[in-house]
Parts: structure tokens; C-alpha cells; sequence
């Protein structure tokens, strides 16, 4: 009966010191396992999952359309008050060309048109006319160059009178001038200008157009000299078919 004491005694005195060694060896155990979900690297060491996987792009933004700013705008409607003006162009060489059928229908017949033009020169004694050259529908009707101040000394100089085609034409002119001064204008001798200019006109079925082309000064005391050079054109059409001088063509 002692002996059964002694030995039930021992018996739980070593499951008192086994447990904890077992406890201990069992967390151990677990601690150093490898993780079963990591996978490993190239180089065969395990990798977290949140490592290995990958963070999808970013979604693609589209930039919002912006508005038109103030240049984009002005250019537009630059562009489009051109394209009216080359419309109100069109109409009105439509209702010229309407009103020449119109004429050649009521008279019967077809009988020409005439055309006189004529330079004039309306620039003060400050600059000198050095070249002209006039260009009617692509053909040249004038062209002298002179140095001498004969050329600039004369005020009306003719450049066309003849029989034309009804409708539609283009007078081109290019003009050179050279500043002139005594004194202390004379640093006016060194200037040099060049003017250009165009100008389309329409013949009419049985009349004349007189075309006058004036080399005027524009602007005034303040504006600078080598601004005021320029040409305009003066347009009358008559009755009849005259050369000109206003008599009748023969």
C-alpha cells in the first residue's frame, strides 16, 4: 500500500515537469514550420503572397476637352468673316454678270466693251517716281524705269484704251519711289519704297469703264513717311463705247 503511494506520487510529479517541455517544444515546432501559401522566389526563398502579386495599372484618364481660349477664337472668326467677304465677292460678279445678260438680251445683240485707264500721280515733291508698271489681266500694259525725275514730272501718264472682253478683269500695279529733300531733308534721298497693288473691275456689255489709278499720300503730318505712299483707284462706267478722250470708238 506504501509502495502503490509512492509510485502514483512519482508518476504525476513527472507529468507536472513533462508538460511544459512539450509545450514548449510543440510552439517551437510550429514557429520554425514554413509558411505552406508562400511561394518561392527565383532563387528558391519563400515570398510573401502580397509581394509576388502584383497591383493592377492604373486606369487610363482621359484629359477633358478644354475650350476654345480667346486666340483659337479670334482666328475663327477672322477666317470666316473672309470667306463672307469672298461670298459678298461672288454675288455681287454674279448680279454684274446677270445684269450684262440682261443688256446683251433687250439690245439683241453683242457689241464689245471698252476700257481706258490712266495713272496719276498725286505724291508731293518728297518722293520721286522711279518705275511703274501696270499689268492688265496678266499682260503688261506699261512699264518704264527712270531715274532722271522725267518720269515722276508727269501727272497723267495713259496706260491703256481698246476694246476688252465683258466681264470680269485685274489691273495690277507695282510703283518704286525714292524719297527727295534739300537741306535737312535731305537724309530723304537715302529712302526707298515700293507700293503694290491690285484691283478688279468689271467690264459691261456696250459701255465704257474709265479707270483712273491715283498715287496719293495717306495719313497726315504724324504718320511716318514711309507709310504714307499708296494707291487707289477711281472707277466710272459710261454709256457707249468711247476712247479716252470721250469720243465715240471707231
Amino acid at each position: 500500500m506504501h509502495f502503490g503511494t509512492m509510485v502514483g506520487v512519482c508518476l504525476a510529479a513527472a507529468l507536472l515537469i513533462g508538460a511544459p517541455v512539450l509545450a514548449q517544444q510543440s510552439e517551437t515546432a510550429t514557429t520554425a514550420e514554413p509558411d505552406s501559401t508562400a511561394a518561392p522566389d527565383a532563387e528558391g526563398a519563400p515570398t510573401s503572397a502580397a509581394t509576388v502579386a502584383t497591383d493592377p495599372p492604373p486606369a487610363a484618364t482621359s484629359k477633358p476637352a478644354s475650350g476654345m481660349d480667346g486666340s483659337t477664337y479670334a482666328v475663327r472668326l477672322r477666317d470666316l468673316q473672309q470667306r463672307i467677304d469672298q461670298l459678298k465677292e461672288q454675288i455681287r460678279r454674279s448680279h454684274t454678270r446677270l445684269s450684262l445678260l440682261s443688256d446683251t438680251i433687250l439690245t439683241g445683240g453683242s457689241s464689245g466693251s471698252r476700257s481706258a485707264v490712266r495713272f496719276e500721280n498725286k505724291l508731293s515733291s518728297q518722293f520721286k517716281l522711279t518705275r511703274l508698271l501696270v499689268v492688265l489681266d496678266g499682260a503688261v500694259q506699261y512699264n518704264k524705269k527712270d531715274r532722271s525725275g522725267v518720269l515722276s514730272d508727269q501727272q497723267v501718264i495713259p496706260i491703256f484704251s481698246g476694246s476688252i472682253p465683258p466681264g470680269d478683269h485685274t489691273l495690277q500695279v507695282l510703283v518704286n519711289l525714292r524719297g527727295h529733300g534739300y537741306g535737312v531733308f535731305s537724309y530723304l534721298r537715302g529712302y526707298r519704297f515700293e507700293v503694290r497693288s491690285s484691283h478688279s473691275f468689271t467690264a459691261v456689255e456696250g459701255k465704257t469703264s474709265r479707270l483712273r489709278i491715283l498715287a496719293y499720300e495717306k495719313g497726315g503730318v504724324t504718320t511716318p513717311l514711309e507709310e504714307r505712299p499708296a494707291i487707289r483707284y477711281l472707277e466710272r462706267v459710261v454709256a457707249g463705247l468711247v476712247d479716252a478722250g470721250g469720243q465715240p470708238a471707231k
